[in-house]
């Protein structure tokens, strides 16, 4: 049935298809509305869609993306099914501005799947970061880790499948099992709010179990609205603020015009004359990192690994306890 909802051909083609992340996740696009001509209607407030040229959709969006006028991307909204280790969850929940409806291990039973590090995310505690990683450990390390966890798993799983056997409740069965069980999700998040997201979950200092989800859903939402993902590239992901210190030291550097923008003669500026223009240390050297060539980033989905519903469901299936029903008392 044709529909007069605005869509895209590209995110047509992938939805309701079931994107595999780390061993037992997903993430597949459920729904959306609205694409970046719902975003240049309402910030128009104009009649109809796909009436103007592209080019001048795209020079409005990349004028409200570098002005940050955020409420026209608010009209778009993207419906997510996801489903990931418990630790994730605890971190992803911190963005508050989504509606989210969580598998409840109250009513039905939980799948036991558990998530297990590959030996190349596998790594040891930063020196240097206490949030963070810091080199990989060896191959013995991870395979003592390994048979740890599966040993703490099977102890906590035989648990839970003990007591929703013995008809004790599911919100008590399930209090120990551990927070690498996965759980799943519906996660329905506008457009101005996903980005936000994406910029904080794709940065290389992001952990690397929910950046593996962000670059997933960064590609779903290139096929949704690709002119506001190409926006957010140049201007969020690629782009970066710069202070009024390091704007008065492009000054003393630069010369500019309308029409070009040279070097001065002999130009230079030393770290104390930095200083004096108010930048620390560690100021100076997040300075030189703004300036350094950007590399080429993109989140191109590969449509071989999509799975459908069917299959991911029956898989889900494979993994909840087998129960068998009491016998009647009567």
């Amino acid at each position: 049935m044709e529909t007069k909802r605005p869509t895209n051909p590209r995110a047509e083609e992938i939805l309701g298809g079931y994107f595999p992340v780390l061993d037992h996740g997903f993430v597949s696009l459920v729904d959306y509305m609205g694409t970046d001509d719902s975003i240049e209607r309402a910030a128009r407030v104009s009649y109809g869609y796909g009436t103007r040229k592209s080019s001048r959709t795209r020079g409005l969006i990349r004028y409200l993306r570098r002005h940050r006028h955020s409420t026209p991307s608010e009209m778009v909204e993207l419906k997510f099914h996801c489903a990931m280790p418990m630790f994730i969850a605890r971190q992803w929940i911190r963005h508050r501005t989504a509606s989210v409806n969580e598998y409840s291990g109250r009513y039905s039973l939980m799948p036991l799947l558990f998530y297990t590090p590959d030996e190349e995310h596998f790594n040891v505690q930063s020196s240097t970061n206490n949030q963070g990683r810091g080199g990989q450990a060896d191959t013995r390390l991870h395979r003592e880790a390994v048979e740890r966890w599966n040993a703490i798993r099977e102890h906590a799983a035989g648990g839970y499948e003990w007591m929703v056997g013995e008809d004790v409740a599911r919100e008590i069965a399930r209090i120990d099992l551990p927070l690498s069980t996965y759980t799943q999700w519906y996660w329905k998040i506008d457009l101005h709010n996903l980005l936000h997201f994406l910029s904080l979950r794709v940065d290389p200092h992001a952990q690397y179990e929910i950046r593996a989800y962000a670059e997933v859903i960064a590609g779903m939402m290139a096929r949704v609205a690709p002119l506001s993902y190409e926006a957010w590239l140049d201007y969020d992901l690629g782009g970066r603020p710069l202070s009024r210190g390091e704007r008065r030291a492009l000054a003393r550097l630069l010369s500019t015009d309308a029409e070009s923008v040279a070097v001065r003669d002999g130009a230079r500026l030393s770290n104390d004359d930095l200083a004096e223009l108010g930048l620390s240390a560690r100021e100076v050297r997040e300075f030189a990192a703004k300036l350094a060539d950007p590399p080429e980033l993109g989140f191109e989905l590969d449509l071989s690994r999509m799975r459908s519903a069917e299959d991911v469901e029956a898989e889900m299936a494979k993994a909840v306890p087998a129960i068998e029903p009491r016998p009647s008392s009567d």
